[in-house]
């Protein structure tokens, strides 16, 4: 489908920024990955060979009973009594009296005395830790980076960089659909205050300025200590004292264009004020628009990593990188925690304020590269 004019140069504009270029293609490896986040770093293997038959963890429910075993509770393949039943394709008395001994002998000929079928395996993820598995580890929690733990383990021997991976993933999705719904939100409300005026704008005036001096974030804390807090309700708290971010910048930018000539044509020509309003007026208003993006977007993550810093947030149990900076206050023996938490957030923030800042300056009708 090709672009219209105005799109093209919008976009022509765009590539000519190369540092919001370059931000854009690293921001987007980076967050795909963590959408895959479940397939680089899981506790459970991504493929199963048991007695010539594959399975998949990931998406089915296997019990230990259905690999051999007594339980019919959700097999723990970190277990070397599971691996080895799995690997000795259901040989239990064995597995149960020397696993390791069984693995060993698996691994040196490719078959068991007294298995039924060749020898199985399991192909585990780059990691083989998913965000709460708890590890067992030398020493004392939280451990240093090795061969094992590349980014160390937090205070309660969690692999940290598996919380990396999932705390990126949910702290950018959590940031975009509340930038989203509170844009939409915002825009529809200046856009309605702007263009018609009069007692319309006067009332909505009212309603904003005795929202936006309620205090928001010690409501979230209020909420919190009453309520459960989860994702989606973190969500409508946000979204709910966050909407009139951009009220006034759209609200600005109708009012001044709505005596402009071509609206004026447009009205007498008897178009809607539905039309008129989101596809004639918005268009210019995106410019001022999204120059606050950027803001609303740090700010979500921002306000998101305090509280969850402040233990208001989502549960202890979710991969916050809110809590990654708590753990490495309570623990300064360990500066890979700190460390960890600082050049996340850096590199999160940083390639989406170079991104908006390509985005901005490609609808700015005045921007021209050469």
């Amino acid at each position: 489908m090709a672009l219209s004019p105005l799109n093209a140069r919008r976009w022509r504009n765009f590539k000519k920024n190369r540092r919001a270029v370059w931000s854009l293609w690293i921001f987007a490896v980076l967050f795909g990955l963590s959408l895959f986040a479940e397939v680089l770093a899981n506790d459970k293997p991504l493929l199963v060979s048991y007695r010539g038959e594959w399975r998949s963890p990931l998406m089915s429910f296997y019990s230990e009973e259905d690999f051999g075993g007594f339980f019919k509770t959700e097999a723990t393949y970190r277990e070397i009594e599971v691996q080895c039943l799995i690997i000795a394709g259901g040989t239990e008395d064995p597995c149960l009296d020397d696993p390791e001994g069984i693995i060993a002998e698996v691994r040196a000929s490719g078959t068991v005395e007294g298995a039924p079928t060749d020898a199985g395996w399991l192909l585990w993820p780059p990691i083989p830790y998913k965000y709460n598995t708890v590890n067992d580890i030398d020493g004392a929690a939280p451990s240093a980076p090795d061969a094992k733990h590349w980014l160390g383990t937090d205070d309660t021997a969690r692999d940290v960089l598996a919380r990396v991976i999932y705390g990126f993933r949910l702290s950018v999705a959590f940031a975009l659909i509340v930038t989203f719904l509170t844009s939409v939100i915002g825009i529809a409300a200046g856009a309605i205050q702007g263009f018609f005026g009069g007692w319309t704008d006067l009332i909505f005036q009212r309603v904003i300025e005795i929202w936006g001096s309620t205090p928001s974030l010690y409501i979230i804390i209020i909420v919190a200590a009453i309520i459960p807090m989860d994702f989606w309700l973190l969500v409508f708290l946000m979204t709910l004292f966050g909407w009139t971010a951009l009220v006034g910048v759209v609200r600005a930018e109708f009012l001044r264009a709505r005596n402009f000539e071509y609206v004026r044509a447009a009205r007498a020509l008897g178009v809607g004020s539905g039309t008129i309003m989101f596809r004639h007026v918005l268009p210019n208003a995106m410019v001022a628009t999204v120059t606050f993006l950027p803001f609303i977007v740090t700010g979500t993550i921002g306000g998101l990593a305090s509280l969850d810093f402040l233990g208001f947030g989502l549960p202890s149990s979710s991969p916050s990188l809110g809590e990654m900076t708590l753990q490495a206050k309570q623990n300064l023996q360990a500066p890979w925690l700190g460390f960890t938490a600082f050049v996340t957030f850096a590199v999160m923030l940083s390639l989406l304020v170079f991104i908006f800042e390509g985005i901005r300056d490609a609808f700015d009708p005045r921007k021209t590269f050469s």
